[in-house]
């Protein structure tokens, strides 16, 4: 709902630069942050048209025709979409009456109105969707495409309704994973990341386990403190299939084997006895296999019952001598490698489960003229190179020696996009999103290592639909995505900080901005009132404090704001001019102070909460994405936003103080506005 603010006029506020108080102007606004629906879709449909006009919501229930779990999921997560965004209840579908219905093919009736509507949904995973004054029908070739459809149709919900769509899509790649985490903050991250990786079409993850407490671990004495429980571990598999996603474990075996050598535990099964690294293991012994690996193995198989194991077994050499021992010099390093591929994928396949190895030891160019010939071809094999471009010859390479074979991107712009292509055109098994925030660093998807959340969003569009341009906006999705917030608008007030600014975002003459002239300025972020991802801002210019750069020494260290009302938060509009040494380093601060005299204080650490304006990758998500642009020679540049939430937003705050440390990475606040009534 919209709440305006009347009778207000324009307040005054003061701002004080040193001593000097300043008057300042802070006006009402009834839509200081709003949260919309995105208009594009993502994944971006094969075939999609938008005919004018809006299926209202009074009334509209839901209605699945058919017994697939698929059916119900989808009824699910449109009732969670209902609610999280509109706060509404979608309740079932009156006999009768206009709705929403989902269902497949195999009903004779909505194959009719199927192909009475134009659309022709074939393949595995496809679907038709559409939405008129008749309703929204979402029908799938199989029950998979339906509750792929139905991620479709949350997106076109708006608090007017549901936007009407004629839509028939399929994915261009079999198999779409991504990849998560165990550790023991799993829970929080998983139970927000797997609904989001549904959301987005994927349909696997790719589930790192080295740290899972197996009880082999346990008995042995090597079970990490930060590793996930088994319990967890089942879990978390169960959820990721309850929203249509196959559980593919990762258990890294040869290599990056770390895990099975914690605590200083099975030193006798190291490759290298000299290994400071604890990295491969000794394949000729026994007891490797009996005492460790095959048990893990089999829990694995009981935890998760999955379809297939992946095996790690890349970078084998890279760390320690492989081989090491004379015994294991004497057979020989492609030999050691072969046997022990053979031996875990044996061992699988008799518990019916199949086996994944990355490439790039099996296929390196030393042994790919040998070594691949005497590998099971019913490995799956999945090659990675994190480069953008579009031209990855190895893939097809891989396929043409007889093994199902998947692509692996990771986080640099391009790089998904362009394997995905590549992938398509060989007709790969799939595509893997990687993701390598560290063993115990679940959290760090959402502050520290964002920048590898948010390609998440970027793989799922191009994964599935491959010709479709980029994602653009994919800091924002990632946000909304995992931490869905309501469609509604917050009232508030603008701040122009004009008579307060120190510097001007365009430099002309090399004494505005960071004093670097017109190419390297900030020109292209216009004033005046505008909307900034989703808050309002009145940008005037920049109140830039103090650094230790030559060009802004001279600049005030603190400035103050006395604002003298209530808030629910403050958002700020703010960058700094350079980088900071290292990431968290404290920059400065936010010195809130409330009409009793007390402060609280929001400390700005780098990275978390505020970088660089040359600085664009998200790494945290606790700055919103505000302005992105582009500087006159072409540089990439943002200006992120900080919301700040008043613990106290019954109690009036009196001033807000920006206080730089003076260090290189000095802030700029570019915008204030303040949330709530």
């Amino acid at each position: 709902m919209k709440q305006h603010v009347s009778g207000l006029g324009a307040l005054l506020i003061s701002l004080s630069l040193h001593a000097a108080a300043t008057p300042v102007t802070l006006t009402p606004a009834a839509e200081a942050r709003v949260q919309t629906p995105f208009a594009a879709l993502v994944p971006q449909p094969k075939a999609a048209t938008f005919p004018n006009g809006t299926l209202p919501l009074s009334g509209l229930g839901v209605r699945v025709v058919g017994t697939a779990p698929e059916l119900g999921w989808a009824a699910r997560d449109l009732r969670a979409e209902w609610k999280t965004r509109l706060g509404l209840t979608l309740g079932d579908a009156a006999a009768g009456a206009k709705g929403i219905v989902i269902g497949t093919l195999a009903d004779a009736d909505l194959a009719a109105r199927t192909k009475a509507a134009g659309l022709t949904p074939s393949g595995p995973e496809a679907y038709a969707l559409w939405v008129d004054d008749g309703g929204a029908f979402v029908v799938g070739a199989d029950a998979r495409g339906a509750y792929l459809g139905a991620q479709t149709l949350r997106q076109l919900l708006t608090p007017a309704g549901l936007r009407y769509a004629r839509i028939t899509d399929a994915p261009a790649l079999r198999q779409r994973v991504a990849m998560i985490y165990l550790d023991q903050y799993s829970k929080g991250v998983n139970d927000a990341l797997i609904p989001m990786l549904a959301a987005l079409k994927f349909n696997a993850v790719l589930v790192m386990s080295n740290y899972v407490q197996w009880d082999t671990a346990k008995a042995g004495g090597f079970a990490h403190p930060g590793g996930a429980s088994k319990a967890e571990a089942k879990r978390v598999a169960e959820l990721a299939r309850s929203y249509g996603l196959e559980v593919i474990p990762l258990i890294e075996t040869l290599s990056h084997a770390g895990w099975m050598f914690y605590g200083g535990k099975n030193l006798d099964l190291r490759q290298d006895p000299d290994s400071q690294n604890l990295w491969a293991y000794d394949t000729l012994n026994p007891a490797t296999y009996d005492r460790v690996i095959l048990p893990v193995l089999k829990e694995a198989v009981e935890v998760f019952g999955p379809k297939v194991i992946h095996l790690g077994h890349d970078e084998v050499r890279n760390r320690d001598r492989f081989p090491a021992r004379e015994n294991g010099k004497a057979v020989g390093f492609e030999t050691l490698f072969v046997n022990d591929v053979v031996k875990l994928h044996d061992y699988l396949k008799g518990l019916g489960v199949g086996s994944m190895i990355w490439h790039d030891t099996a296929f390196a160019d030393a042994v790919i003229g040998t070594l691949p010939a005497r590998l099971p071809k019913d490995l799956q094999v999945a090659y990675w190179n994190y480069a953008p471009g579009n031209s990855f010859p190895m893939l097809g390479t891989i396929q043409k020696l007889g093994f199902p074979t998947f692509g692996a991107s990771w986080s640099d712009p391009g790089n998904a996009e362009g394997h995905a292509q590549a992938a398509a055109r060989i007709g790969a098994q799939g595509m893997i999103q990687t993701r390598w925030t560290g063993y115990f660093g679940n959290p760090s998807i959402w502050d520290g290592n964002a920048d590898q959340g948010t390609p998440f969003v970027r793989a799922a569009g191009a994964f599935w639909n491959p010709a479709a341009p980029p994602v653009k906006d994919a800091e924002l999705r990632y946000r909304d995505l995992y931490q869905p917030t309501p469609y509604r608008a917050e009232s508030g007030a603008t701040v122009d900080l004009s008579p307060v600014v120190t510097r001007a975002l365009a430099d002309e003459d090399g004494s505005g901005w960071i004093g670097k002239g017109r190419d390297i300025d900030l020109r292209n972020l216009r004033g005046g009132v505008q909307r900034l991802g989703a808050y309002l801002f009145d940008v005037r210019g920049a109140v830039m404090l103090r650094g230790s750069r030559a060009s802004v020494k001279t600049l005030p260290e603190r400035a103050t704001a006395d604002l003298n009302r209530r808030a629910r938060a403050l958002a700020f509009l703010h960058a700094t001019g350079w980088p900071a040494a290292t990431n968290r380093e404290k920059v400065g601060q936010y010195e809130i102070e409330y009409a009793d005299g007390s402060k609280v204080t929001q400390p700005l650490e780098y990275g978390r909460h505020i970088r660089a304006w040359t600085d664009t990758a998200p790494t945290s998500m606790i700055p919103a994405p505000g302005w992105n642009g582009v500087t006159g020679e072409g540089l990439n540049v943002a200006v992120p936003v900080l919301e700040w939430v008043n613990p106290r937003p019954d109690q009036v705050i009196r001033s807000v103080t920006l206080v730089s440390a003076g260090g290189n990475a000095n802030p700029a606040l570019l915008g204030l506005t303040v949330l709530g009534d």
